[in-house]
């Protein structure tokens, strides 16, 4: 069995080895010739995966991408060829809520916030907006959620806002799939006339796809000096991404936000387990298998839990400044794609125990997600 897979994805070689003869692509670069054998093909979501990629194979049977959204796949041209599909629902939504974590106490360091006294609107309570309402919660930070679908769904018991409401909190966090079409559709969720809305305060976080925000609306936005504090992981086009933009974020990355070891690492084992199950194999391996130790795994905690030992925790583990250098130090020279290619290993919280030497009455470390020994 040929199994094609894209160099980016962790730990696939190590996965998949067993199952097949493995050769590593590069995603953006994937031609119908490099795949006319492939039985299986593992994607991440800068490449399409449609009939035009798929032209000259015959002998396709698996298809998956190591990524939440499924926006690059043609979902309906895969069934009619009968090809299983899987993708890796909530693989990097830890990744992400902790991206939007550190932006949070990076602008509030720089302007001198207190989060506990802000609102937050989370668009969007999939998986990746579930696990940041979680260490929310767990920080007593206020928050709303808003997901019309979601709230549709006699299923789902939370509470949910209309998007007016959430759009007027002080921090705004995008997390919603990209839709075209439909009565809840995404693309350009945000256009002129709604961030016109936005007042001068409020803090603007998409780190889900580029296109749910209008960029060149915002750019005009911006231009005629809206004082709107953006922090933009996605945006419009990408690669080919609205340079201009950047120098009105405060933060701004390369799509980047679930690229921590752990969270691209989670896609490839959901694929491999889903593989398995197709060919009625047995799975026997898992992440914890290959996963290193973490340069930093283990700290302790003499003190009451506060925002500034927060802003000390989070950002040992992940400060965002790090990313945002990046892009735009790089952007202009190497480019988008490459920034990506050779994105730094970033761990996730849970990768450090955390050794409690004071009593709480909770414990607000663990409920972060860092691995929690109490002293």
């Amino acid at each position: 069995m040929n199994i094609y897979y894209d160099e980016n994805m962790p730990f696939a070689a190590e996965f998949f080895a067993d199952l097949g003869v493995l050769t590593p692509f590069s995603g953006r670069a994937l031609s119908p010739e490099d795949v006319r054998d492939a039985d299986v093909l593992l994607v991440r979501s800068i490449t399409k995966v449609n009939e035009e990629l798929l032209k000259q194979n015959q002998s396709l049977s698996f298809v998956g991408t190591a990524t939440i959204g499924v926006d690059h796949i043609d979902q309906h041209y895969l069934a009619r060829r009968a090809v299983n599909f899987h993708s890796a629902p909530g693989c990097n939504a830890v990744s992400v809520a902790e991206y939007v974590l550190s932006a949070m106490v990076v602008l509030a360091e720089r302007y001198l916030l207190t989060l506990a006294d802000l609102t937050v609107g989370i668009v969007g309570a999939g998986n990746t907006g579930t696990r940041l309402s979680e260490k929310l919660t767990a920080l007593n930070i206020k928050h709303v959620l808003c997901d019309p679908i979601l709230a549709e769904s006699s299923m789902d018991k939370r509470n949910f806002v209309a998007l007016e409401q959430a759009l007027s909190c002080d921090i705004v966090s995008l997390h919603v799939p990209l839709t075209r079409t439909g009565q809840h559709r995404t693309y350009h969720l945000l256009d002129a006339a709604r961030l016109a809305k936005f007042n001068d305060k409020q803090i603007l976080i998409n780190a889900c796809r580029g296109e749910v925000i209008d960029n060149s609306a915002l750019l005009r936005m911006k231009q005629q000096g809206h004082p709107l504090k953006l922090v933009l992981d996605v945006w419009e086009n990408e690669p080919n991404i609205l340079t201009a933009l950047i120098a009105y974020c405060e933060i701004s990355t390369a799509h980047i936000a679930g690229y921590s070891l752990e969270g691209k690492a989670r896609g490839t084992e959901i694929l491999y387990r889903a593989l398995c199950q197709q060919l009625d194999i047995m799975p026997n391996k898992q992440l914890a298998d290959f996963l290193p130790v973490a340069a930093i795994s283990a700290v302790e905690i003499k003190q009451e839990f506060d925002e500034i030992l927060l802003n000390q925790l989070v950002k040992m583990v992940y400060d965002v400044r790090r990313d945002d250098a990046i892009l735009r130090q790089q952007i202009n020279t190497q480019g988008f794609d490459y920034i990506r290619k050779t994105y730094p290993t970033r761990r996730e919280f849970s990768s450090i125990s955390v050794n409690l030497n004071y009593t709480l009455s909770l414990d607000v470390p663990h409920q972060l997600g860092f691995n929690n020994k109490t002293g």
